[in-house]
């Protein structure tokens, strides 16, 4: 079994965590972490981390054209696909690929999930199980039905053809534009059950996080914990800080709760592993080469530029100008191809020339 995480190196202390409690809860599980960093810093060397493979190492293609386009949190979620069919054709002897966000955390072994993939295919986690929680009922219409911290696929044939067509799509749209229906690598899984044999997990233990919160029956027996009857195995502490804790006073009742004790034990791992300031790193590709921090508008205006981003080999050799410029006179000449179609139609061959006439 490979459990794997996708970060960029201000996260690394949220792998960390994670990764500590994986190889005390399951430690027959190995544990890869995909980097999207130009190379790997020494913050990364971690006693519970298997290996650190980096994006642009395991690409198909021009990985500096591809990455330029995507903000920090579009590029980690965007290579997941891609890592995905790396772990399957690279590790030929496991069977077993398991995707956690960072800020998960393992309490237990997968017990239900081994089980589950010995016969099917692909397994996903929705953000909710019972009606109730309006407020997550709207976000999950908009963000997705089901929740990309957690993936699992078997080594399948379906499960391939699963991972193919979610790569593509992630190739070419990963991005945080809810108006267009896109939320980075997540809206698209709305689509799986649809198109493959997918398994919805309704395992309460599985994925637990903040926007469970609401009359989620969480008990503590006997040193372990329960999620109504359910063992708990891991919990996503998705938004840990203002975040979480505003979900906490909002949907937990006042005084003792054993998810409070969780997320007091959590945060202390989780600020221990970032003793180093490791989360204050500065993206390496957020940045061109000559140390110019890359204009965010610009990656919008070069990813919906299909004839500039084809044009360029490598973006971060350039500098914002550059890519502004660029992206300019493509637009003036689409504009001006644009404008002569229009005249030969209205006007036709002669009506053409005697414009170009009138230019000069």
């Amino acid at each position: 079994m490979i459990i794997f995480t996708s970060i960029c190196t201000n996260y690394a202390h949220k792998a960390r965590t994670l990764a500590e409690s994986v190889k005390k809860n399951i430690p027959d599980a190995k544990f890869f972490v995909c980097l999207t960093e130009r190379e790997i810093p020494a913050s990364m060397n971690f006693e519970f981390f298997d290996k650190v493979v980096l994006s642009k190492d395991m690409w198909n293609g021009n990985f500096n054209r591809y990455i330029y386009k995507h903000a920090i949190v579009e590029a980690s979620t965007s290579v997941k696909g891609q890592f995905f069919k790396y772990l399957i054709e690279t590790y030929t002897e496991e069977d077993k690929f398991i995707y956690l966000d960072p800020d998960c955390f393992v309490y237990s072994d997968f017990v239900e999930l081994r089980e589950i993939l010995e016969k099917r295919p692909i397994v996903v986690c929705p953000h909710l199980l019972q009606p109730g929680n309006i407020d997550m009922e709207l976000s999950s219409t908009a963000h997705g039905v089901f929740n990309l911290g957690f993936l699992a696929v078997n080594r399948s044939e379906e499960a391939v053809k699963f991972i193919h067509w979610w790569a593509e799509r992630l190739y070419l749209f990963c991005y945080d534009d809810i108006l267009r229906g896109i939320f980075t690598d997540q809206k698209w899984i709305d689509l799986a059950p649809c198109f493959f044999d997918v398994e919805i997990l309704k395992h309460r233990g599985y994925d637990f996080a903040t926007w469970s919160l609401l009359d989620c029956g969480m008990t503590k027996e006997n040193g372990k914990y329960f999620v109504k009857g359910d063992p708990l195995r891991f919990i996503h502490f998705s938004g840990y800080g203002a975040t979480a804790e505003k979900c906490i006073s909002d949907w937990l009742p006042q005084g003792e709760h054993p998810f409070k004790e969780l997320y007091q034990e959590y945060s202390k791992m989780h600020e221990k592993n970032n003793q180093d300031g490791v989360s204050k790193t500065t993206w390496s590709y957020s940045k061109y080469y000559s140390g110019e921090k890359i204009d965010d508008e610009l990656r919008i205006k070069y990813r919906n530029n299909n004839d500039v981003m084809f044009s360029i080999d490598d973006p971060f050799a350039l500098s914002n100008i550059e890519i502004k410029n660029k992206v300019k006179n493509k637009k003036s000449i689409a504009r001006y191809f644009r404008s002569s179609i229009y005249i030969l139609k209205k006007e036709g061959l002669s009506g053409f020339f005697r414009k170009i006439r009138e230019l000069k």
